[in-house]
């Protein structure tokens, strides 16, 4: 699914009318029957549809008109401040006359008070007021109207995106709908990415409402959400004819006396992840305890670099850090294996750390790098704080992928992957995963989708959403949930995504 600006959106629309010639109305009939189709008529019988003067207004007054044909009780108010109204706001408001539906206007407090007791008798509130265009702080008329629905509102819906959210930046514009669902057109809108607008956004639906998939392609930009069927479509079956030298081989150095859990995690989510062969690469004083633990993986000692080689030439990917330590021999040996390695590399933890003032290391690789930063490893590595990070993920990282020729993982809330060219945000995940051993697990289904022989930019994706997944699936039964109940479930994971 594709993710776009205002601007771009706008682009869309105006090309679909005047090159395509579809009509704006019908769009915005078409925008109308959709929200229509998401409401529940069984539950919802009295509603409030609060609308401003410009298309999205327009979107408001179609539905009450679908509304009211299907004998639901429809107030509609419309918010009078602004100017006349846009050429499809006015031919649905003139069929709203026609028909003698009730049309309330809000110009002072009184009409809030009116507005007020409306909404505390209807079902639910449909917000029309703004859509995509909004820039400018809320104020006055429109900021009161606002508040009274969100002190009063049952159940709100938002037509296309909630009032007062800035769809490019996600910003809220001085005060904001609190929407229970918006139902969004054709893309999602970049703001709906920033931090804690779920608050506002709800559940979000997306809708086709007729703009020609010319239109999206000429206009988008390479800014996608991961979902389950790009997920679906791009996993592979398994060939029934081949062996255990047909899923790669996948290397991991990981480990050190007192941090035994991470290597374990990243080789165990390799080998549950459908890796053919793979080999732990651990430290001297821990590697027994993890041999007796690991029943399919083989460990040697990372001590001593010449056996580390002879596993190394044979991988089909390598990932080094997970629980190293920060520290002068984990930066030595990553010097090495960047040195001597030509394939793909997942470098995390204690090998994100040792980059902090040393990003020269990853420009001298020889082959490509998969980078999978928290917040705060990036935020040591960039020297950017922390919350402007969170303000700026997509701009702050397709600049670092680019600049540093690499995929980047940005973990968080919609983990950001890149490689400085498409971006692609993971819709899967919440936070009973937050818990210690996380990322270890997803390194090492990163690194074991590589080794089997995806694309990296696409393994890492498909190894974001399936992470993601698990971690949702669990915690719909689980208060929390834990990296090894994720490995548990990684195979069967697969499967359901695959053939559901």
């Amino acid at each position: 699914m594709r993710i776009t600006s205002s601007e771009n959106f706008r682009k869309m629309d105006n090309y679909s009318i005047e090159n395509i010639g579809i009509p704006s109305i019908v769009l915005m009939e078409n925008a109308a029957l959709k929200i229509v189709s998401n409401i529940d008529l069984q539950l919802n019988n009295r509603f409030v549809i609060v609308c401003g003067k410009g298309n999205n207004g327009g979107d408001g007054l179609a539905v009450a008109r679908h509304l009211h044909c299907l004998n639901k009780e429809v107030e509609v108010f419309i918010i009078e401040k602004s100017k006349d109204g846009t050429k499809d706001f006015k031919i649905n408001y003139n069929i709203l006359k026609n028909m003698n539906l009730n049309i309330k206007t809000i110009r002072d407090y009184e009409d809030l008070d009116y507005l007020r007791e409306s909404i505390m008798k209807s079902d639910m509130v449909l917000d029309a007021i703004f859509g995509i265009g909004l820039s400018r702080k809320i104020e006055g008329i429109y900021k009161d109207t606002i508040s009274v629905i969100n002190e009063n509102s049952k159940s709100t819906l938002a037509i296309d995106v909630p009032s007062g959210l800035n769809a490019n930046t996600g910003e809220i514009e001085g005060v904001c709908i609190e929407a229970n669902t918006t139902v969004s057109f054709e893309m999602y809108k970049e703001g709906f990415l920033a931090y804690y607008r779920d608050k506002y956004l709800g559940n979000i639906i997306i809708e086709n409402i007729g703009i020609p998939r010319e239109a999206l392609d000429l206009f988008s930009n390479d800014l996608y959400i991961i979902d389950k069927y790009m997920f679906k479509n791009n996993f592979k079956e398994r060939n029934k004819y081949a062996h255990k030298g047909d899923f790669g081989k996948a290397l991991f150095i990981a480990g050190s006396k007192g941090f035994s859990g991470a290597a374990y995690l990243c080789t165990e989510a390799a080998v549950k992840s459908g890796t053919g062969l793979v080999t732990l690469a651990t430290s001297n004083d821990i590697q027994n305890i993890l041999s007796s633990k690991l029943e399919e993986a083989m460990t040697i000692s990372y001590e001593d670099y010449k056996d580390v080689k002879n596993i190394m030439v044979k991988s089909s990917c390598i990932a080094i850090g997970p629980g190293m330590g920060k520290n002068n021999n984990t930066e030595e040996l990553l010097r090495k294996i960047i040195r001597d390695y030509n394939r793909t590399m997942v470098i995390d933890a204690d090998g994100i750390n040792v980059l902090e003032n040393n990003l020269d290391i990853i420009k001298k690789a020889r082959g490509e790098i998969v980078l999978t930063p928290h917040l705060g490893e990036f935020s040591r590595i960039t020297g950017y704080d922390i919350d402007y990070i969170k303000e700026n993920r997509l701009k702050l990282a397709k600049e670092f992928a680019k600049e540093n020729k690499i995929i980047l993982l940005l973990k968080g809330y919609n983990t950001i992957i890149t490689n400085g060219k498409e971006v692609f945000v993971n819709s899967t995940g919440n936070s009973a995963m937050a818990s210690g051993g996380m990322g270890d697990c997803l390194t090492g289904i990163i690194t074991s989708f590589i080794a089997q022989g995806y694309d990296p930019l696409e393994a890492t994706c498909l190894a974001a959403y399936l992470h993601g997944y698990c971690g949702e699936k669990l915690s719909s039964k689980m208060f929390c949930v834990n990296a090894t109940h994720v490995l548990d479930y990684i195979p069967f994971a697969i499967k359901e995504l695959q053939y559901t």
